[in-house]
């Protein structure tokens, strides 16, 4: 969403928030969108328009060749999802989430499904000034002219809980300010409560399986409860500007703390550009090769050091300063820190044990690792016995083994890991253990497209090898 921060590495609240005031309730449309009436609404028409379209479609099966009749239900099955995926994204908030959250489970959906949901960007239209001065009012308690003198009414970017606009401080200080959609904090009750609903129906209609989903919307609610708290991003930012301090390649938005709340975030900002934007950092000279070593740099010392890590590595997020880079080294800008991830320390534990127990091809110590971490339902072990022996041992004719030291191998092991969760009943992974698996696949394709030269693990590795050595 194209905030960006002044110089340096440093995300340091430096003073009081200002007190939080009471909120005005909105009109009707507000409650019906709060009482979750409304999104319940638009998923029954939704859900009433796709059965429609289904049961016509079966029945015009009967006039056509029966070889062509697997082609059309799949055409019909893509033609609902999409029909789905316009509604949740239409809903904004838990929805979105919702949908890019069961994106993710491959243990739990089938492929097409997960393509279909995949497709739910989080940019959506932009609200009017008019909402977006009411939240900022009610929650900093003044005028939106006295806070912030100059307020850009068009926002740098919307997503699906927040947009943000460019403004300046009563000092001229430059900041972008974090706003969140009004109904969004009161309507999660309602929109969780439907949420759940939906996947109960779900489980009537296709078998409970051996996938814990209680569990699994647990994790859900927790983590969208954690992006809907801004100031917990702003601690989260700050402490990770704090770990990165010694890195002056990258910078991290400096919290102003006077102007933030629970729903809005005002950061300081600097001019950025995209690190996809080849032709601005040809303008700049700077070499993308360059850029991909210090995100990388980065992420390395996150993942495997710090133990919390910005969990949304995509082009949206990470920027470039447009200046001139000093000593032609760029400075790599870390945006919007609403997912992510302190890791506990009985799964890094975990983790740890679980890289030893692969590269040595243990797997007694594999699967004893996967059951303390619940991902093996009960009655599933002998079935996920037999599926892991099978990938170590494709593991093991890799050249250089499982952990090889390029992107190649990684990008494979993740296809094996992918596989195997798609493919065997009875295997889960919990949610942060997913979010970090997704952050190292996400920053390996983000290297593939930016520099597929620069050799990502070989940069790594010292940051991994200081994982595998911590004591328990």
């Amino acid at each position: 969403m194209l905030p960006a921060p002044s110089a340096g590495s440093s995300a340091a609240i430096d003073a009081p928030a200002l007190p939080r005031v009471r909120r005005r309730e909105g009109g009707l449309r507000f409650r019906l969108r709060t009482s979750g009436v409304e999104p319940a609404l638009r998923l029954v028409l939704c859900a009433l328009r796709v059965a429609g379209m289904l049961v016509f479609g079966w029945i015009s099966d009967v006039f056509h060749p029966a070889a062509s009749r697997s082609e059309r239900r799949a055409e019909r099955a893509a033609r609902a999802a999409r029909s789905l995926v316009a509604v949740l994204g239409d809903l904004k908030g838990a929805y979105v989430k919702a949908g890019q959250f069961a994106s993710l489970r491959v243990d739990l959906l089938p492929p097409a499904a997960r393509e279909a949901l995949a497709t739910l960007q989080d940019r959506v239209s932009p609200l009017p000034l008019a909402s977006v001065r009411k939240v900022v009012e009610d929650e900093l308690g003044a005028p939106l002219e006295t806070l912030f003198p100059r307020f850009d009414p068009v926002p740098l970017g919307t997503a699906s809980i927040a947009q943000v606009h460019r403004a300046a401080l009563p000092d001229g200080r430059e900041v972008a300010v974090k706003v969140q959609h009004p109904w969004l904090e009161a309507s999660l009750p309602a929109d969780l409560a439907l949420i759940r609903g939906l996947v109960g129906a779900h489980t009537l209609v296709r078998g409970r399986g051996r996938v814990d989903r209680q569990r699994l919307l647990d994790e859900f609610a927790g983590t969208l409860a954690d992006e809907l708290d801004f100031v917990r991003e702003a601690e989260v930012a700050s402490e990770i500007a704090s770990n990165l301090a010694n890195e002056t390649q990258i910078v991290v938005p400096r919290i102003v703390p006077t102007h933030t709340t629970r729903r809005v975030l005002t950061m300081s900002f600097h001019p950025a550009v995209s690190i996809t934007d080849r032709a601005a950092l040809t303008r700049l000279g700077v070499s993308p090769g360059d850029v991909l070593e210090v995100l990388t740099r980065a992420y390395a010392k996150q993942v495997f050091v710090d133990g919390v890590f910005h969990a949304d590595p995509h082009p949206g997020n990470l920027f470039v300063l447009d200046e001139p880079p000093p000593g032609g080294r760029p400075r790599v800008l870390f945006v919007d820190f609403g997912l992510s991830k302190r890791l506990d320390p009985a799964l890094r534990r975990e983790l740890r044990k679980g890289m030893y127990a692969l590269l040595q091809r243990d797997l007694d110590a594999f699967l004893a690792g996967m059951t303390r971490l619940g991902m093996i339902a009960p009655g599933a072990e002998p079935g996920i016995r037999t599926a892991v022996a099978a990938m170590f041992e494709r593991l093991g004719t890799m050249s250089g083994g499982p952990l090889g030291l390029g992107a190649g191998a990684v990008l494979a092991l993740k296809d094996e890991a992918k596989a195997l969760l798609s493919d065997t009943p009875g295997l889960q992974l919990p949610n942060d253990l997913l979010l970090y698996a997704k952050t190292l696949s996400y920053l390996f394709a983000l290297g593939a497209a930016l520099d597929p030269e620069v050799d990502l693990m070989k940069i790594a590795v010292p940051y991994l090898l200081r994982f595998l050595a911590e004591r328990e």
